[in-house]
């Protein structure tokens, strides 16, 4: 059957027309219309990444280890940066558009007649893909939060959870605490759990969720492994691993990601945690995981583009990041950044982390942003001049916002939500997918 590139465009506007109302936590729609599927998630073995900040960097980093590996890797991720298929890749490739518009027409009355949501009919769908695709093992990162979330009917060979941060209080509570608990609702009964959250308050309570369901092991990361030897260069992240209690103070083997900041290093240590904790043959080793961290692939993650940075930072946690990684890689000046940030966003805190470190702000909102999503950008150009002192510039055209802050920037950091990152991507000719 021939599929046109307007039925694929057909069959993702239904689905985002599936976003009305906020998001539905609960695992009842997804259930019923992967029964109709005939539960293609039980045809292949998953890992499963939850957490508030760096998912997306463990789920790349499985996806590279394990496609190194020679499986057949299925990659589940949300949010897109330009294109929908980049939500659900089959060894690195997205999904085909034919694919997706065929899948849709077929199962367009059961996704109405289950009332399944934009995100639980794409969960569907991705599994779906990955079935038919025979895929090996499939990555899967959690949506919103974990125990309701609609990624969670799958029983991985090892659940993650990187790293807990205030975000989406209206579902998962107020609370750094009630958000943990809510994160680790993807641990289960017998299945193995990796605990990435370095805060030791915020793990206890994570590691005593894991251990109410019986998740076994449940290991927190920080108890068992160090890194060291960190250096962050603009083109990655070098650094070693240190197993502690080991019997020497050997480093180990000097490892090195194309994600840039001191952080990834956390992160490859918590996909090779997970890897190991699954056991065979899955367990990658130190000189595997040197050949094949080249291959990690993550698009708007302090990605450079000539003069251009892109990092998708759109909460506190995120950003003192990005500012970390603007410290170690001392970019050239003057650096402008363009931002913006979603209206239910701690915009305020974002501007404080950034503006001792960069020179000029230009505030934007770029055309993919809903109205009912957008910031104020005359509120946040009032705070950033009056409360934080900050040379600004207003700008509500986002294509002229572009130009100027290239133009006044020898280095020009485009940061704030995935939509910023997606809409420049898009205007700078960048793909999403490996190249």
């Amino acid at each position: 059957m021939d599929i046109s590139l307007s039925q694929y465009g057909e069959a993702v506007d239904f689905l985002y027309a599936r976003t009305g109302g906020g998001w539905k936590l609960g695992l009842e729609r997804t259930e019923a219309l992967l029964l109709a599927l005939g539960n293609p998630h039980h045809r292949f073995p998953v890992f499963h990444v939850g957490g508030t900040n760096g998912k997306g960097s463990v789920v790349a980093t499985l996806d590279a280890l394990l496609r190194g590996k020679g499986w057949r890797v299925g990659r589940y991720t949300s949010p897109h940066l330009i294109d929908f298929a980049e939500r659900i890749l089959v060894d690195g490739r997205p999904a085909a558009g034919a694919d997706v518009a065929s899948w849709v027409d077929r199962w367009m009355p059961e996704i109405e007649r289950v009332g399944a949501t934009f995100f639980e009919a794409t969960t569907c769908l991705a599994f779906d893909i990955f079935a038919r695709a025979n895929v090996d093992v499939a990555v899967v990162e959690v949506g919103l939060g974990g125990r309701l979330d609609a990624t969670n009917v799958v029983r991985p060979l090892a659940a993650g959870v990187t790293s807990i941060g205030i975000d989406h209080t209206q579902y998962l509570g107020d609370t750094l605490e009630e958000i943990a608990a809510e994160k680790a609702g993807i641990f289960k009964l017998g299945v193995p759990g990796v605990i990435g959250e370095r805060d030791p308050a915020i793990r206890e309570v994570l590691r005593e969720c894991a251990r109410a369901v019986g998740a076994e092991p449940a290991v927190v990361l920080d108890d068992v492994r160090d890194v060291a030897n960190v250096l962050v260069e603009d083109a990655g992240t070098t650094f070693s691993i240190v197993t502690k209690g080991a019997a020497t103070a050997d480093a180990g083997t000097l490892l090195r990601t194309p994600l840039v900041g001191a952080q990834q290093a956390w992160n490859v240590t918590l996909a090779l945690a997970m890897l190991q904790i699954a056991g065979d043959p899955w367990t990658v080793s130190a000189a595997e995981a040197k050949e094949h961290l080249s291959r990690v692939w993550l698009p708007g993650r302090f990605q450079r583009f000539g003069q251009i940075i892109l990092d998708v930072a759109h909460n506190a946690p995120s950003v003192r990041a990005l500012a970390a990684t603007l410290e170690a890689v001392r970019p050239a000046r003057p650096l402008v950044a363009l931002v913006s940030i979603l209206g239910d966003k701690d915009w305020r805190g974002i501007l404080g982390i950034l503006a001792p470190l960069v020179d000029r702000f230009v505030l934007t909102s770029p055309p993919s942003v809903t109205a009912d999503r957008r910031w104020n950008i005359v509120e946040a150009y009032d705070y950033a001049v009056t409360t934080l002192g900050a040379q600004v510039t207003l700008q509500s055209d986002f294509d002229v916002a572009l130009g100027e802050a290239q133009r006044m920037a020898a280095t020009a950091l485009i940061t704030g939500s995935f939509h910023t990152v997606g809409d420049a991507m898009l205007r700078l000719q960048l793909s999403p997918f490996e190249e």
